[in-house]
């Protein structure tokens, strides 16, 4: 014979029926701590020396074509949007 029993619970009463202690206090305790000192490092940590070490010590030559590409499909768009009303406006007359 096979029984089968669904129980409908929140972890919390999960943890209270199998008589598992609460550690929510703890956990938060640990993750602050670990949160503080993440920050701590971060603000520590030049961002030059982040990029430089992503990018093989070439950062401000992967910056400069970023921002090429950008500044290329950024002019093109413009280029075309122009050219496009102008086809407009000559259309009108």
């Amino acid at each position: 014979m096979d029984v089968t029993i669904n129980l409908n619970l929140t972890p919390v009463e999960a943890r209270q029926l199998m008589g598992l202690p609460d550690v929510q206090r703890v956990q938060d305790a640990a993750l602050a701590t670990m949160q503080d000192r993440i920050v701590a490092l971060a603000a520590t940590l030049p961002v030059e020396g982040l990029l430089d070490a992503w990018f093989g010590g070439k950062a401000n030559a992967a910056i400069d074509a970023f921002r090429n590409l950008v500044d290329g499909t950024l002019s093109q768009d413009l280029a075309g949007g122009m050219a496009a009303s102008k086809r407009k406006g000559s259309a009108r007359v």
